[in-house]
């Protein structure tokens, strides 16, 4: 279970926003609606660590985060709007070198199916750099396909993916829920998937 409580969030002397509270149980997705600016990114930074808490809790299997930082981590994958892909890397070495330093063993069947099912057939092997802005994002969101984390946090990750990639997406996104696996999102589209769904709008 992932719960967040009582965040807020500033930048400078603006309060982007305050009392944000929700849980997600396993199996569940929930989507963060919200107006530009409102702190979309920066709340979803702060739920996975990479901010730091200026109020509130964020718990995992009912334990405080920062009691346990590893064991959150190790559950905990996530995808911004910086892809943080070694352009000079084919997407086959990318996902290699992300199992690498997550100290994690990826069989090369693995990658191989997990770029054939985001319509990376073919393109394994060529470098990053030759890719399109779609290509490269779903060279991105194959790491989600090869990792054992439990909570997936995606950025707008339909973005720059053309029709038939969003619907692999949406299922690659239902099957992780129909695993048991949680799911926290944004997105400027209607999002309809799989398990039990939510919506929390984001305000000042």
């Amino acid at each position: 279970m992932f719960s967040v409580s009582n965040l807020s969030c500033s930048k400078g002397d603006k309060r982007l926003f305050s009392g944000v509270s929700f849980t997600l149980q396993p199996g569940q997705w929930l989507h963060l609606e919200g107006d530009n600016g409102v702190g979309k990114t920066s709340l979803l930074r702060l739920a996975c660590g990479l901010s730091a808490l200026e109020d509130g809790e964020i718990t995992w299997n009912h334990q405080p985060v920062v009691q346990n930082p590893e064991a959150f981590r190790a559950n905990l994958a996530y995808l911004g709007h910086q892809l943080a892909l070694k352009e000079d890397l084919t997407p086959m070495e990318n996902l290699r070198a992300d199992a690498a330093v997550a100290g994690r063993p990826l069989q090369l069947e693995d990658a191989l199916k997990a770029l054939a099912q985001l319509g990376l057939r073919g393109r394994e092997h060529l470098p990053v750099r030759v890719l399109s802005q779609g290509q490269k994002r779903r060279t991105a969101l194959a790491r989600l396909l090869v990792s054992p984390a439990k909570l997936w946090v995606l950025d707008e990750p339909f973005v720059a993916l053309d029709t038939a990639a969003q619907s692999a997406l949406a299922q690659i996104i239902n099957g992780h829920l129909a695993k048991q696996g949680m799911v926290l999102l944004t997105s400027h589209q209607a999002v309809s998937l799989g398990g039990v769904g939510f919506t929390y709008r984001l305000t000042a």
